[in-house]
C-alpha cells in the first residue's frame, strides 16, 4: 500500500536520491531548475509517496510569476522510483498535488513535460502561448492548466521565481559570481 503525505525536512536526502535514480544528473541543468533553485516549495504542496517506510514518489509545486502581476505554480519535478514506474503512481501523485493546489486557492499550474502524458490532467500548450521560460526550453513541452478558468488568459512574459528563499539551501557559486580583488575573492549574491 502506498501513502501520499506531506514532505518532511527529514525526507530531503531520500528525495534527492530518488530524483537522481529517476531523472539522472541532467535534471540539475534544466531551465526549470533555475526557477526552483534556492527557493522553498509552495506551502502544503511538497508531497511524497511512501511504501513500507520508503519514499517511492515525489512532487513539488513552486510559486512563480507568469507575466507581470500574475501568480501561478510551477510543478516539478514529478518522480517515481524506477521499480514502481508504470503502475499509475505518478497519476495518483499528480492528482493529489493538483487537488491540493485547487483547495489552497491557486489558479494555475505550469510545467515542462510530455504533452500527451500531461493532457490527461488537463494541461495544454495553448495556455502558455504568451509565456516563456527564463532560458532554453522546448515550446511544445511548456504546458499550463487553469485551476480557475481564465487565470492564464492573456498571460504574457517570462516566468520569474517568487517563492520564499530557503535559508537552509546551499548557495551555488559560479565562476561568473566570483570577483577577484586585491583583498581576495568575494561572492556576489543575487
Amino acid at each position: 500500500m502506498v501513502q501520499i503525505r506531506d514532505e518532511k525536512p527529514g525526507d530531503i536526502a531520500a528525495r534527492e536520491h530518488l530524483l537522481d535514480a529517476s531523472l539522472g544528473e541532467a535534471r540539475r541543468l534544466k531551465t526549470s531548475e533555475r526557477l526552483r533553485e534556492g527557493r522553498c516549495p509552495a506551502e502544503g504542496l511538497a508531497l511524497v509517496a511512501e511504501r513500507e517506510g520508503r519514499m517511492v514518489g515525489t512532487v513539488r509545486l513552486w510559486h512563480v510569476e507568469a507575466g507581470p502581476g500574475r501568480s501561478a505554480l510551477l510543478l516539478g519535478p514529478l518522480a517515481i522510483d524506477p521499480a514502481m514506474q508504470g503502475l499509475g503512481l505518478g497519476s495518483v501523485l499528480m492528482r493529489s498535488a493538483l487537488r491540493r493546489a485547487g483547495i489552497l486557492g491557486h489558479g494555475a499550474v505550469l510545467l515542462m513535460g510530455d504533452a500527451p502524458y500531461y493532457a490527461r490532467f488537463g494541461f495544454s500548450p495553448r495556455l502558455t502561448d504568451g509565456l516563456f521560460m527564463p532560458g532554453p526550453f522546448e515550446r511544445e513541452r511548456f504546458l499550463g492548466l487553469e485551476l480557475r478558468p481564465g487565470t492564464l488568459a492573456g498571460a504574457r512574459g517570462t516566468l520569474r521565481a517568487t517563492g520564499a528563499w530557503d535559508e537552509a539551501a546551499p548557495t551555488r557559486v559560479l565562476a561568473a559570481d566570483v570577483a577577484i580583488s586585491g583583498a581576495g575573492a568575494r561572492r556576489r549574491v543575487a
